[in-house]
């Protein structure tokens, strides 16, 4: 073989799957093996396909010889692949649950009659050129709407903002 046909084959094999003792790529994912930098011992870095930054960074185990990682192996591969989902998915909760905020109250200011209980929603757009969020009144028992207006990002969500906001007429 010339070394122009191993180039184009070590390329061809960039983009497929691969399973060496220290990098694994399948499934979407590179697994790769590295040195720690904190100990004298191994960590796996797990990085999806695409992104920049490993989602997730663990230690990793020594082999037999107490010196050298343990080889990477398909059982070992699948956990650290379900365990990185796991993770972005926790992260992806977690941004959605910053964004959106619940609160029910008993309103007893009258504002729609007579005091009952509601459900609040605001739902911020983290939009930087108009940064602002969407603040909605239900019914807590029929979840029927009763008003909904824009507000600020900044605001407060709270029993007592949302009744001063009620009061005041806004929306």
């Amino acid at each position: 073989m010339n070394d122009t046909s191993m180039d184009e084959t070590s390329e061809t094999t960039s983009d497929e799957d691969t399973s060496d003792p220290r990098r694994w790529k399948k499934s979407g994912w590179i697994a790769r093996v590295i040195k720690n930098e904190n100990d004298d011992g191994w960590a796996v870095e797990m990085t999806r396909i695409g992104d920049s930054e490993a989602a997730l960074v663990g230690p990793w185990t020594m082999g037999r010889d107490k010196k050298n990682p343990k080889p990477l192996d398909q059982p070992s591969f699948m956990t650290l692949v379900k365990t990185a989902n796991e993770v972005l998915m926790r992260h992806e909760q977690s941004a959605r649950a910053q964004l959106h905020k619940t609160l029910s109250f008993l309103d007893e200011s009258a504002t729609f009659g007579e005091a009952q209980r509601v459900r609040v929603d605001l739902d911020i757009a983290p939009d930087d050129d108009d940064p602002h969020a969407i603040l909605s009144v239900f019914q807590d028992a029929t979840g029927e709407p009763l008003r909904s207006a824009r507000v600020s990002a900044g605001f407060k969500l709270n029993a007592a903002n949302v009744s001063r906001w009620l009061k005041s007429g806004e929306g």
